[in-house]
C-alpha cells in the first residue's frame, strides 16, 4: 500500500501539530485536498527558512493534491507580530507588489502552476478592498479578545507593546482561509508552528461562517543542532535567489551544516527515499562528509536544478580537493593594471566578497586565516601585486571553508 501524503510528511519530519490527526490523515489518503502556505513578501527573495513549507507543498503536489500558495501582499502591509520581539517595518504597496512578483517567480522554481496544478495568489485581492465596518460585523464577531491574547505569539509581544494594527493580523490571516475554502474549497491550512495561533483561527472561522469542517498543520521551527536559526550565517541570510546568492555558496552552506543535522535535514530538504537516507546517516566519523556532499547536491538540485548542482560540486572539488575544473569555482575579476599598481590583501578579500570590511579581513589575517595562493597573509598591511598570480589568476582563501578565483581581465 502507498504511503499518502501526510505519512510522508510525517516520517520525513514535517508534522509538528495538527488539529485532527486523524481527519487529516482520512482526507490525504481518500481524496484529493487543496491545502494552502502564506509567504511574507518582506523581500524580494525568500530564503533558506521557508524550505520547510516550500518542500511541504512540493510533497502535497507530487503526491496529487493541489497547492496554494498566498504571498501576503495584502497582510504584508500590516505586518506579521508571530515571532518578533519588535513591530516590523511597513513596506509600502509599490515595493510589496515589487517583492511579491519576485517571490511568485521563484515558486515557480518549486511548483507547477501549469493548468491549476499549484496556484499563486497577493491576497491583497480581497483584503485591501474590504470595508472596515462591514469586516468588524461580518468577521470580528466571531473572535475572542481574551482567547486570542492566549496564543503564543501575541503574549510575548504584550511585553514590548503590541500595536493595535498588529492585533487584527489574525483576522485578516483567518479571512484568507475563509476566502480560499469558499473559492477554491481549500480545507487545509499550513505553516511554521509560530502560525499555530493564527492557523487555529482560520478554522475556527470557517466552521462558524460556512458550518464546514477544515483543518491545521504546522511545520517545526528549525534550527540548527547548535541552536542557531535556519538559514543565518555569519555572512548573512541564504537567499534562494542566485542573483543574491550564488548556487556555490548554497551549496558550499549544505555541505557544510553540522553532523548532527545531516539526517534531519536529508529529510527535509531532499526527496531521497528514507531508505537512501538511513544508509547516508550511518556514516561515521570523517565518511559523513561524503553524506554532506549528496545533501549539498540533492538541496541544490530542488533549488537552482540539476545543471547549477553539477557546477557547484566541480566547484568545490576543484577548490578543496583538487579536483574537477576549476572553472567551476566563483571567480572574481580585477583589473589587470590595478593589480600591477598594487592593492592591499584586505581590500582585495572585501572586493571579492571574502569579508564584509578592512577591519574584519585585518583581524581574520591576524589569526592566521588569510591565503593567497600558497602564501600565508599576516598582517593588514600585506600587498597583492603581479607576482602573487600564475596565468593571470591566483585562488584567496579565508579558513578552510572560503574560497575566491581572482582572474585579471
Amino acid at each position: 500500500m502507498s504511503k499518502s501524503c501526510y505519512d510522508i510528511l510525517a516520517e520525513r519530519g514535517f508534522v509538528k501539530q495538527c488539529t485532527d490527526e486523524k481527519a487529516v490523515k482520512d482526507n490525504f489518503e481518500n481524496e484529493k485536498i487543496t491545502a494552502y502556505i502564506g509567504f511574507d513578501p518582506t523581500a524580494s527573495s525568500l530564503h533558506v527558512g521557508s524550505l520547510v513549507p516550500i518542500m511541504g507543498l512540493m510533497h502535497l503536489q507530487k503526491a496529487g493534491h493541489t497547492a496554494i500558495a498566498v504571498v501576503g501582499g495584502g497582510t504584508g502591509l500590516i505586518g506579521d507580530p508571530s515571532g518578533k520581539t519588535e513591530s516590523r517595518q511597513l513596506l509600502t504597496r509599490e515595493k510589496l507588489r515589487d517583492n511579491f512578483n519576485g517571490v511568485k517567480a521563484q515558486l515557480g522554481r518549486f511548483l507547477d502552476f501549469e493548468n491549476g496544478k499549484a496556484i499563486a495568489i497577493d491576497n491583497s485581492e480581497w483584503l485591501e478592498s474590504l470595508n472596515y465596518v462591514d469586516f468588524l460585523r461580518e468577521i470580528g464577531r466571531y473572535f475572542s479578545v481574551n482567547r486570542m491574547l492566549s496564543f503564543e505569539a501575541y503574549k510575548q509581544r504584550l511585553e514590548k507593546g503590541l500595536s493595535f494594527l498588529e492585533f487584527n493580523y489574525q483576522l485578516c490571516q483567518a479571512y484568507d482561509f475563509l476566502v480560499l475554502n469558499q473559492k477554491y474549497g481549500c480545507t487545509l491550512q499550513m505553516g511554521g508552528d509560530d502560525q499555530w495561533g493564527n492557523i487555529v483561527a482560520g478554522v475556527d472561522l470557517v466552521r462558524r461562517v460556512e458550518h464546514k469542517e477544515v483543518f491545521g498543520l504546522t511545520f517545526p521551527l528549525l534550527t540548527t543542532a547548535s541552536g542557531a536559526k535556519m538559514g543565518k550565517t555569519a555572512s548573512g541570510a541564504v537567499w534562494l535567489d542566485k542573483e543574491m546568492l550564488s548556487p556555490y555558496d548554497y551549496y558550499q552552506y549544505w555541505v557544510n551544516v553540522d553532523d548532527r543535522d545531516v539526517e534531519r535535514f536529508l529529510k527535509l530538504f531532499t526527496f531521497l527515499s528514507i531508505e537512501e537516507i538511513e544508509k547516508l546517516s550511518s556514516l561515521e566519523g570523517a565518511d559523513i562528509r561524503d553524506a554532506k556532499k549528496v545533501l549539498a547536491f540533492e538541496a541544490t538540485k530542488v533549488c537552482h536544478g540539476e545543471k547549477e548542482a553539477e557546477k557547484a560540486k566541480e566547484g568545490a572539488l576543484a577548490a578543496f580537493e583538487g579536483k574537477g575544473s576549476i572553472e567551476s569555482m566563483p571567480k572574481f575579476e580585477i583589473e589587470k593594471t590595478t593589480v600591477e599598481s598594487e592593492i592591499k590583501a584586505v581590500e582585495l578579500f572585501v572586493l571579492a566578497g571574502l569579508c564584509k570590511s578592512n577591519g574584519e579581513a585585518a583581524k581574520l589575517f591576524k589569526s592566521g586565516a588569510g591565503w593567497v595562493g600558497d602564501r600565508q597573509v599576516n598582517d593588514h598591511k600585506d600587498i597583492i601585486n603581479i607576482h602573487d598570480f600564475n596565468a593571470e589568476e591566483v585562488i584567496i582563501r579565508l579558513g578552510k571553508k572560503r574560497k575566491m578565483r581572482i582572474v585579471l581581465i
